[in-house]
């Protein structure tokens, strides 16, 4: 079996097929797919201290970093990483993955509300952890990496500035510059999601038509970056411009399949997360009005009853 190297990162002898895909491969440079098994950890060990006190957490957000955290091991602690060295498709399925689903399972799960609830309180030194974090969502600099005025752009720059500059193929041709630009893509889609689930305390809260336009402002550059790779009538970059010659595979048709899965994958978790919102946004307003019913309830309609007089004395009067 010969497993080739791609400027020293390894990719596998055979051509990729729905079996091979997902084989697990680690290398000394894997760091995602090692951070993906100790966020698992960690995280499971977090709600089994909660649980211990008698806390409930909701199974869902259990279930949503779960699949988070294989979401970000399948794409990169696999052969499906190794594909994605020389296959311009694999690796826009492994950018899309790790810059949109991922982000979006890991903050469903609330790992801030969950480490707020499961750290130690107090001064000494076991409360130092809990204050660290306190801080850091609290500081100019959170709220600044927070911003739409910061996140919206990044998230932009992430596929015009990394493939239509040369960028892409310096990172490409270092294991470091590599595993750089797949952690870029996860901290991108955090940070720009963070603020619209707003599953979690955050640097920075909005209102949910604030968080509607945000959600929606780079749609049209995703749509539109798709359809540009798509319809390129040159390679756009250099890494895949020679896929294994006994695959088969036409670089230029695996790049029209990039765009395809570009231009395709952004509607969906976008739709998912408009309707998120949108349904977060009515319960708010279902709250507000029940808080409104109940005060109602209280001053015995106080209000109405003192203008339904004021109109009889006025009828008495005339």
């Amino acid at each position: 079996m010969d497993h080739g190297h791609h400027s020293g990162m390894w990719v596998p002898g055979e051509p990729p097929s729905p079996g091979r895909l997902f084989l697990p491969h680690l290398e000394a440079w894997s760091v995602l797919p090692v951070l993906a098994v100790l966020a698992l950890v960690v995280y499971l060990a977090g709600v089994v201290r909660l649980r211990r006190t008698g806390v409930a957490w909701p199974w869902w957000r259990t279930a949503a970093w779960v699949a988070g955290a294989v979401s970000l091991f399948a794409v990169t602690g696999t052969w499906f990483n190794g594909y994605s060295m020389v296959l311009f498709s694999v690796h826009m399925t492994q950018h899309m993955v790790l810059s949109m689903l991922t982000p979006l399972l890991l903050l469903v799960g609330s790992p801030v509300t969950l480490a707020l609830r499961t750290l130690p309180r107090g001064t000494g030194l076991a409360g130092v952890p809990r204050a660290l974090l306190l801080d850091g969502l609290h500081s100019r600099l959170a709220q600044a990496v927070a911003s739409p005025l910061f996140t919206v752009p990044l998230f932009i720059a992430s596929l015009y500035g990394i493939y239509f500059t040369p960028l892409f193929d310096d990172l490409m041709s270092s294991p470091v510059g590599h595993q750089f630009m797949l952690t870029h893509f996860v901290v991108t889609g955090l940070l720009f999601f963070g603020p619209v689930l707003a599953q979690d305390p955050w640097p920075r809260s909005v209102g949910h038509a604030g968080r509607m336009l945000e959600l929606l402002a780079p749609v049209p550059f995703h749509a539109f970056f798709g359809v540009a790779v798509m319809m390129a009538t040159g390679l756009v970059v250099d890494s895949f411009a020679q896929p294994p010659a006994a695959w088969g595979i036409d670089p230029l048709a695996d790049q029209g399949i990039a765009g395809g899965i570009a231009w395709s994958f952004g509607e969906l978790p976008t739709a998912l997360v408009l309707a998120v919102v949108l349904f977060s946004w009515m319960r708010s307003d279902e709250r507000r009005a029940r808080r409104l019913d109940r005060s109602a309830d209280r001053s015995g309609d106080a209000e109405l009853e003192a203008y339904n007089a004021r109109l009889r004395a006025l009828a008495a009067d005339g």
